[in-house]
Order: structure tokens, then C-alpha cells, then sequence
């Protein structure tokens, strides 16, 4: 007999809060998206990657002429493994992105027909894709909300929001999922990451003078000195 998997219980407080940010966030930032450019799954999932400890705009910078060279699956599983890593170079830790660009690509040709796959279980089985890069690639290629994508900007914004006491991101990701809306799952991520690369930075000199910082930053340093935050 199969078991239901324990879904975590949100007040309708936090419910009702974490709606009134998500509000907020898209008056904020209407047209938010993915800053990777892509043209289909297949580039997003190469981009995502690559962005692995990097900046989005290094790798905006590289792909294009990867892509270029690579066009396909097969061409990247049949590549010189040299030549990927020198391509790739510039985005850091070239040799293990390299790995999983080529051994990612050969299983696509293999045994998803040329295809990048459509579900969670099947990324998770290609090298160098975690959760992470698996939902984005499923909100962003495939218009699915099965997780929310907890990348450096969306777990600082929601320990100072006060949305999860966690650090693991695996369990920030079911808190998020607990308090908004599985539609909103997706453009989410967008908005948090947005807020956190144009306001709510890492580093501050000062609190930031912005709406939602002073609304919703119940946990951090700069806008309460006395939280535990960060």
C-alpha cells in the first residue's frame, strides 16, 4: 500500500502574509523570467549548468557561440571532451561542467531519444542536474511547477522574510511550497531572485529603503539589528 508523503502545515497567517508578498513582488516586478537565454529545454538545461557558481551574464556570454559549435545532444555527446571543457572555461569549475555537459548529453541521445526529459525523477538522472537545475528546466522549458528553484538569492530572501528558519535548501523548497500557490511556483523564484540581485543584496552598507524590504524583512541584520538574521 503506497503512503502519502506528509505535506507541512502553514497557518493561514503565514498563508495569507506570504500571499500579500507574492502581490508585492509581481506589482514590483511585472515581467520577471529566467535571465538565462535559451531557445529550448535542451540550451536551458546546458545554461543552468553552467551557471553553477557563476554569474548569469558570464554565461550569457559563453553560450552563444557554444551553442553555435553545439547545437544538439549529439553534437555535445560527441565532442572532444578537451575541447567542451576550453569552451566552457570561463564559467569556473570547467572541468567537472564539461563532465556533465558531455555524459548528460550522451544519455539524452541514449535513452531519451535526442530529448531533454519532461520529469524530475528523469533529470535527477543526468550528471550535474540536482533539483535545483531540474526545476528550472521543467518551469522554464516546460511550463511545470513541480518545486520551487532555491538558488543563493531565493534562500537569503526567504530566511530574512521570514518564510523558512531553514538553511538546507531542500527543506526551504517544501516551506515555499507550503505557502504559495503550485501556479506561482516558478515565477516565484524569478521574483525573490530579482529582489535579491536589485535590493535585498547579500552585503548591504545599509538597510534598504524599499517597500518590500520594510514590509516583509522580519529576519535580517541590516533592516532589524537586533533578529538573528543575516
Amino acid at each position: 500500500m503506497a503512503t502519502k508523503k506528509k505535506t507541512l502545515q502553514k497557518t493561514d497567517e503565514e498563508i495569507e502574509r506570504a500571499s500579500e508578498l507574492l502581490e508585492d513582488l509581481y506589482n514590483e516586478y511585472p515581467g520577471a523570467e529566467c535571465a538565462l537565454i535559451h531557445r529550448n529545454a535542451f540550451e536551458l538545461l546546458i545554461a543552468t549548468i553552467l551557471s553553477a557558481q557563476c554569474t548569469d551574464e558570464r554565461v550569457n556570454k559563453v553560450t552563444p557561440q557554444l551553442f553555435k559549435d553545439y547545437p544538439t545532444p549529439k553534437a555535445f555527446a560527441e565532442a572532444d571532451l578537451h575541447e567542451i571543457e576550453e569552451a566552457v572555461r570561463s564559467t569556473g569549475f570547467y572541468r567537472n561542467k564539461a563532465k556533465s555537459i558531455k555524459e548528460s548529453s550522451q544519455l539524452i541521445v541514449e535513452k531519451f531519444d535526442g530529448k531533454v526529459p519532461e520529469t524530475m525523477k528523469e533529470l535527477l538522472t543526468l550528471r550535474g542536474v540536482a533539483r535545483k537545475t531540474a526545476n528550472v528546466v521543467l518551469g522554464n522549458a516546460y511550463g511545470k511547477n513541480v518545486g520551487v528553484v532555491v538558488d543563493t538569492h531565493v534562500k537569503r530572501l526567504s530566511n530574512r522574510f521570514g518564510l523558512t528558519k531553514h538553511k538546507n535548501t531542500n527543506k526551504i523548497e517544501k516551506d515555499l511550497m507550503a505557502l504559495f500557490p503550485q501556479e506561482h511556483w516558478t515565477n516565484l523564484a524569478h521574483l525573490l531572485i530579482k529582489h535579491g540581485r536589485n535590493v535585498c543584496k547579500a552585503r548591504l552598507s545599509e538597510a534598504p529603503d524599499h517597500l518590500i524590504c520594510n514590509k516583509y524583512s522580519v529576519n535580517c541584520k541590516y533592516c532589524n539589528p537586533n533578529s538573528d538574521g543575516k
